[in-house]
């Protein structure tokens, strides 16, 4: 019989990582602890540049090979860097995973829980992509922000608007479309008479020139007038810096080694999309992502810039839907089920989900599973569900190089009728009942 381990042996966990620092991150000091059987105590270094040089050079000397730090605000970032560009392995553990003793809560004591956890292989590291990667994801995510800022000073020129009851946005689709704006660019330069700002409609427009007219009779004060030409001058400022991002995009998408020929490109399904951007995509990823529903040239921006062209981090496609926080989770406590919490890659996930909507009226299968899913139990479910399918597809055709192709709505309906077949006829076989299957016409009234 193995010999059986003492109460000392028993409370101690087996060191995994032998090598192994931990760090307390802060605003104006980072607190370093090494493994307690190098006799070094905690060390505080400064947040400057060349504190974080002598940092790394510290953790050299000392023989330390890996280093798990919390994501702490933005304060993580230089020193990631840093550590990472001096070849040590840098682990980004959620704040969430780093609970420290109750009543012991110090920077000192902290590094040496974030040590000890990390030393014993307790710690998993946050999934971030290569460099070139997190490159592109700033310009992406920057954009984002301009976008919003964009999107803002649109509301208060239709703000300004509906103060001077001048009603555009009730004639046009969109204030800040070829019609809309060269009724706004009139209008700031002194024109007021309605008949001539209709003239200024576009030749697609639905509305008439005297619907457009009696829309635009207002009290046009100056006030308001002017709050309405800042805002102008700010939103297409905006859509400047927008365009400056896309540009430094594909340039640096453009960098990216190439995993395909330009000439085995599918022909697109949306006219709309950029064509340029589809082709950098298509060469850097290997396949023609922009094929599958809902997904076009924007959403699969922001989703290679959040995880990149290389998937291999991820095992399987149920990982990579986790990690998206679009796969379901089970929370039951007390013998009730209840709302998980989740977070993780909210972009990924809103990019999903927004290609997901889109589907509501697609006339492909992903279309029709939405439409079924709808009619179960609901449109948000239908968009979570749905994004969910989206991404494991994704994962497939970006990991292995496949191609999707479009079976159609009459394929998954014959598909789901004969999944229901089957469920009724193994339903029957429970009670002890083979019935045969012979399809029959049924007269459409």
């Amino acid at each position: 019989m193995p010999k059986e381990l003492s109460k000392k042996s028993r409370g101690v966990l087996d060191r995994i990582n032998l090598n192994a620092a931990g760090i307390d991150l802060g605003a104006r000091s980072h607190y370093v602890a090494l493994p307690p059987d190098l006799g070094v105590p905690v060390r505080e270094f400064g947040c400057f540049t060349k504190d974080l040089e002598e940092m790394a050079a510290w953790l050299k000397a000392h023989g330390i090979s890996t280093v798990a730090m919390e994501s702490t605000g933005v304060y993580w970032v230089p020193v990631f860097q840093i550590l990472e560009r001096r070849g040590f392995d840098v682990q980004l553990v959620s704040t969430r995973n780093l609970k420290s003793v109750a009543g012991r809560k110090t920077d000192v004591a902290d590094c040496q829980w974030i040590q000890h956890l990390h030393e014993c292989g307790l710690l998993r590291g946050s999934f971030r992509p290569e460099d070139a990667i997190c490159v592109v994801r700033g310009y992406v995510r920057h954009r984002d922000s301009l976008r919003e800022e964009s999107t803002r000073h649109v509301l208060r020129m239709q703000k300004a608007l509906e103060q001077m009851n001048v009603q555009l946005h009730k004639v046009v689709s969109d204030v800040t479309g070829e019609t809309g704006m060269a009724i706004i660019d009139a209008i700031l330069n002194g024109e007021r008479d309605g008949q001539k700002l209709a003239a200024l409609r576009n030749y697609r427009c639905h509305q008439s020139a005297e619907q457009i007219a009696c829309a635009l009779a207002g009290d046009f004060r100056e006030e308001l007038l002017f709050c309405l030409k800042q805002n102008v001058a700010a939103y297409r400022f905006i859509e400047q810096q927008i365009a400056a991002c896309d540009a430094e995009v594909l340039v640096l998408l453009k960098s990216f080694q190439a995993k395909a020929e330009l000439k085995d490109l599918p022909e697109p399904k949306n006219k709309r999309d950029n064509p340029e951007v589809r082709r950098v995509l298509f060469s850097a990823a290997g396949a023609d992502l922009s094929l599958i529903p809902g997904l076009g040239s924007k959403n699969l921006q922001t989703i290679f810039a959040e995880v990149g062209f290389d998937l291999s981090k991820f095992p399987s496609e149920r990982a990579f839907a986790s990690w998206a926080t679009l796969a379901p989770r089970n929370f039951v406590t007390g013998g009730k089920r209840k709302r998980a919490p989740q977070s993780g890659a909210s972009r990924v996930s809103n990019a999903f989900r927004v290609a997901a909507a889109t589907l509501a009226h697609s006339d492909t299968a992903f279309g029709a599973f939405y439409r079924r899913m709808r009619g179960r139990k609901g449109g948000p479910f239908a968009v979570a569900v749905t994004a969910h399918k989206l991404a494991k597809l994704f994962y497939r055709l970006l990991r292995y190089g496949e191609r999707y192709v479009e079976r159609g709505v009459d394929y998954y309906q014959e598909r789901y009728k004969a999944q229901q077949v089957r469920a009724a006829m193994k339903t029957l076989a429970t009670h002890g009942i083979h019935v045969g299957v012979e399809p029959i016409s049924i007269a459409v009234p």
